[in-house]
């Protein structure tokens, strides 16, 4: 597993806890935008997963240029988020993206949530990600 952070608190964090659960992660001090921009960790990954970062238009620029081809991204949503997953159709064929599913589920307290799941299909632009004011700004 690599795992992504921009803030080194949270990677100390999950590194102590890797330590006490005896398992090894690589973990990447960076924001997102930063790693999918990076030749050494772009289309390089299985799988992105990420929790409430973004929307989903950004949070698919942000995850899907980190995806290998044959890969996916998998974004945990709320119970509700058809409307978001629609409003990202165009920033999923522009990145690269398609087959998007969404898979519900109950948390032990009876919420609702799903995961977004969308396969990586084609390469990404090298023009993506855009740098994170114009990514939040102007979504895809």
């Amino acid at each position: 597993f690599t795992l992504l952070d921009s803030l080194q608190k949270r990677l100390t964090f999950l590194s102590q806890l890797a330590g006490k659960i005896d398992r090894w992660f690589a973990l990447v001090h960076r924001r997102a935008e930063q790693a999918g921009a990076d030749p050494a960790l772009r289309e390089r990954f299985d799988f992105a997963v990420s929790r409430a970062v973004a929307g989903l238009p950004a949070l698919c620029e942000y995850c899907l240029p980190l995806v290998r081809v044959g890969g996916a991204m998998v974004a945990l949503k709320g119970p509700d988020c058809g409307e978001e997953v629609r409003a990202a159709a165009h920033a999923v064929e522009v990145l690269g993206g398609g087959g998007v599913r969404e898979i519900a589920y109950r948390l032990a307290d009876g919420s609702g949530r799903t995961l977004v799941v969308i396969e990586k299909r084609s390469r990404t632009p090298p023009k993506y990600p855009r740098q994170r004011v114009k990514l939040t700004e102007n979504p895809l």
